[in-house]
């Protein structure tokens, strides 16, 4: 089979590499986009049956359209939201070829570009974009052993309650995704635990806007690298319901038991660190500091936005705080299976060029990797906060491709240079 040739390779056909693709074709930069099953595919196969996106959607949206059958405050359904990224690439003519999954990346030796070595044969391109975005291998701590006779599965492998076995749960993470997790089960009347970590924890809504405008006008989506000490803190806010704010202590209060971070399993028995209380306390500052912030704009400002003090009035700890769960016999407790809601690691085996550092992870500035000529999309604060989500990895895109095109101008520069006429050289006698 005959190798095809093509400028750029976007790897990946999710929201990263949709808007890659409109970027580069904005700059007429010849492109395709491989994608190894559906478009959008995570958003329909590795998400629970009753996820909404965590932004609304006058927010969380690409700049060239708005999602339909929505009003500009609500939630977007897992398969609004891939049915949105799929009719945006047949919008904008993404080149995209499913079903394609890439083997491997090498450059090439002796010349500029790099082998695409795919499923559906070879490519050659000069650039290449690992668009795979965050969300690729399912991290599960080792901490409970397969034999234990837990039934485990990671929150990329949950649907609904129906599909685990009878009992109780443990469901370990206290972000946007083990949050709603943990509030369905309990609500289809499972025992549920619920293992918390250090976590923000804003308002959904206040005075009268959502946090995502609070975060926009504060500034803090333009943030460039996370707080010291807080790289891995998980965000608890959910689009679930309407929207709400995650609390607690309202989780408590619905028969869920809150418990630290899960640190050990032995002999049938889970131990937990004793730092719930610590936690949930660093969240409720956070929260405070928040509607502190945004009540000084208000002010500074001059806006006419109601006040809200019931927002600050967060109520008493629940006896799982003050008297923590350190111990916890799985059998005297029921708990037939553990949940791990604790996020995912990168996958970059298929690109064996130097753009990775020891531990796999990509080396890069703004999504430029180390090894020129390849450039990551859709990474957690790829150039900012908001890189995560589906406009932060438009702005993203489109530094990605100015980027390729500004390399693009050098090399046709350099295509376009006079060469010295070597048509008399001689080697002198």
């Amino acid at each position: 089979m005959a190798v095809q040739e093509t400028e750029v390779v976007v790897v990946g056909a999710g929201q990263a590499g949709i808007a890659m693709s409109e970027h580069l074709g904005g700059h007429g930069i010849p492109h395709v986009v491989l994608e190894r099953s559906r478009v959008a595919e995570r958003w329909r196969s590795e998400r629970w049956d009753s996820l909404v996106a965590n932004g609304p959607v006058w927010h969380d949206r690409f700049p060239g359209l708005e999602f339909t059958g929505r009003g500009p405050e609500e939630f977007a359904t897992k398969e609004e939201v891939a049915d949105y990224l799929a009719a945006y690439a047949e919008k904008i003519g993404a080149p995209i070829r499913c079903g394609v999954e890439v083997e491997s990346v090498r450059r090439h030796a002796g010349r500029p570009g790099f082998r695409v070595r795919t499923s559906d044969g070879d490519l050659d391109a000069r650039y290449v974009v690992a668009a795979t975005g965050p969300f690729q291998r399912p991290a599960v701590p080792p901490v409970i052993p397969a034999e234990s006779g837990l039934h485990q599965l990671h929150s990329s492998a949950y649907r609904n309650p129906a599909q685990l076995p009878e009992g109780g749960v443990l469901v370990v993470g206290s972000g946007s995704s083990g949050v709603q997790i943990a509030d369905e089960l309990r609500a289809a009347g499972r025992r549920v635990h619920l293992s918390v970590g250090p976590h923000d924890r804003p308002p959904r809504r206040y005075r009268g806007h959502d946090f995502v405008w609070w975060l926009g006008v504060l500034g803090k989506w333009e943030a460039a690298t996370p707080a010291q000490g807080a790289e891995h803190v998980t965000i608890a806010v959910s689009g679930a319901h309407g929207g709400r704010t995650v609390d607690f202590r309202d989780l408590a209060a619905r028969g869920i038991t809150l418990v630290g971070r899960t640190e050990s399993y032995d002999a049938g028995t889970l131990r937990f660190a004793p730092d719930l209380r610590e936690n949930i306390a660093r969240g409720d500052e956070n929260h405070l500091s928040l509607l502190d912030e945004a009540d000084a704009y208000v002010e500074r400002n001059g806006l006419d936005l109601p006040e809200e003090p019931q927002a600050r009035v967060l109520g008493e700890y629940p006896e799982s705080v003050t008297d923590p769960v350190l111990e916890l016999d799985t059998a005297a407790a029921g708990i037939t299976t553990v949940l791990w809601a604790t996020g995912f690691t990168a996958d970059y085996g298929w690109l064996q060029v130097d753009a990775l550092d020891g531990n796999g992870r990509p080396r890069h500035r703004r999504g430029v990797s180390s090894e020129p000529g390849v450039y990551f999309m859709g990474l957690p604060w790829q150039s900012r906060r908001g890189s995560s989500f589906l406009w932060g990895a438009w702005h993203d895109a489109r530094y990605i491709a100015d980027q390729i095109s500004i390399q693009r101008g050098y090399m046709e520069h350099d295509a376009a240079r006079p060469r010295p006429d070597r048509t008399h050289d001689h080697v002198q006698g």
